[in-house]
This record gives structure tokens, sequence and C-alpha cells, in this order.
């Protein structure tokens, strides 16, 4: 249990008569890099939603090394290491590429509310360190040279390495990212999956993806989860995954017997 870092016990979510997640169960061990598939409608998303605290679950819980999550808001848990990305981008993109990232570092300052009036030395150190942290991981992306354009200038690849890099920018423990690949084309999913890789090597995340891509879901991730109508159907090795006749009938259909 040691091992465990994100866990979910029994979680439900239901609208009115509609359950779009139905006593869902899965374990996230800590370094993992796993997988969340399912065709579309599958609840792939409002289970993102659930671990982040966007939702509630109707029933269930969400544990973080042992600790219930519940009732916690989304910026609590954010601050307590679950960190995420979207499937339809939410930047701000008014701001510079720099200020998206220096937003998500700032729930973890520990000056004052009148450090930044007085421009106290704590406050102008504290802000140089949050700049040159940000620098550098838009440097991990190669975004650095765009730092001062705005958000809203990026091409979309660049958005989404944004998101990613603002997430990352939070300190977080796992990263849940929606899509990632989205609109790439198959060298950006390319280079985008080996940079996860290698920041889960660097700052020793756990990273969950839901992605539609399979030939890339399969080629990275060590475990992977698939749902169906907000049920799991399969949990296992990219090996069994792509071996389970009930992933193939979730994903193809069953052949109607004439």
């Amino acid at each position: 249990m040691s091992d465990v870092l994100l866990e979910a016990r029994k979680i439900t979510m239901q609208f009115g008569g509609l359950k779009a997640v139905d006593s869902l169960e899965f374990r996230i061990l800590k370094g993992q890099l796993a997988g969340l598939i399912g065709p579309n409608g599958a609840g792939k998303t409002t289970v993102f939603n659930m671990l982040t605290g966007v939702y509630q679950p109707t029933q269930g819980e969400v544990v973080l090394e042992g600790n219930s999550l519940k009732g916690f808001r989304p910026f609590q848990i954010s601050q307590k290491g679950i960190a995420r990305t979207f499937q339809n981008i939410r930047l701000f993109k008014n701001l510079s590429v720099l200020d998206n990232v220096l937003v998500a570092t700032h729930q973890h300052v520990h000056y004052g509310i009148l450090d930044p009036l007085l421009q106290t030395k704590r406050f102008v150190e504290s802000e140089n360190y949050l700049t040159e942290k940000a620098m550098n991981l838009l440097r991990l992306f190669s975004l650095e040279n765009k730092a001062h354009e705005m958000a809203c200038s990026l091409p979309y690849g660049q958005q989404r390495k944004l998101e990613i890099v603002r997430a990352l920018a939070t300190d977080p423990k796992i990263i849940l990212l929606d899509e990632p690949a989205a609109g790439m084309n198959h060298s950006e999913t390319h280079g985008l999956m080996e940079t996860i890789a290698q920041i889960r090597e660097k700052f020793n995340l756990t990273v969950l993806l839901i992605e539609h891509d399979m030939k890339l879901v399969m080629g990275i991730c060590e475990n992977i989860i698939v749902l169906d109508h907000g049920t799991k159907i399969e949990e296992g090795s990219p090996a069994l995954i792509q071996n389970s006749q009930k992933v193939i009938e979730a994903y193809l259909g069953v052949e109607e017997e004439l």
C-alpha cells in the first residue's frame, strides 16, 4: 500500500438518472505512467473531474497517499499535489506565456500581503526564483523564446505544451493529462511523449493520461485502465489490453448473429 499514490475507491458520478461513472476502482502507483482509455462517452474526463475536485463523487472517494480528498476544492487538491491539463485548452490567453506559468507557481509562495507593496527583499528574491523556475520549465518544452509573447498567439501544439508546463509549475506529485496530443501531428506527438517520459524521470512524477492515439498509449504506458459506459472493463499491461476481447468489443462492437 505504501507504493500507492492515488486511489479511486468505488467512485460513482450520477447526473440525474444517468450514471456517467459507476463504482470505479483503481490504484496508481508512485512513479507509474498509466493510461485511461475507452470509446467516446466512456466517462474518462468525468473521472479526471472527480480526481481533481471539479466534481464531488456521488458515492465513493478519491484517496491521495492514504488521505481522503472528499470535500476538498480543486485549488486545495492542487496544493496537495494533483495537477491536470484539460481536453479543451484553458490558458490565460491574454497573459504572456511566462505569466501563465508564474500564476501556477504562486500557490507555494511564502511572502506576506505587504511584501509586494513594499518590494521587500523576501519578495524580490522569491519572484526572481519563481521566474527562473518558470523559464527552466519552458526551456524543457522549447518555449523559452516565446516567454514574453501572448499565450493566444502560440500555435495550437505549443498551447498544449504550455498547459503541461503550467501544470508542472505547481510542483505536483501526479499530473493528469487529458488528451495531451490532441491536434498534434505525428512528429509533434512523438516528441511530446518523449518529453513526458523525460519529465517523469527528472521530476520523479507519476502520470495518468487520457489519449485516443492507441499507438502512443501502448508505446508509453505501463498500466492501462479501460472504461466503457462508465465502468472499468479491463486493466493491465499494454499486451493484455491489446489482446482483450472485452476491449476489442468495446471499440469495434460485437458482430450480430444472422
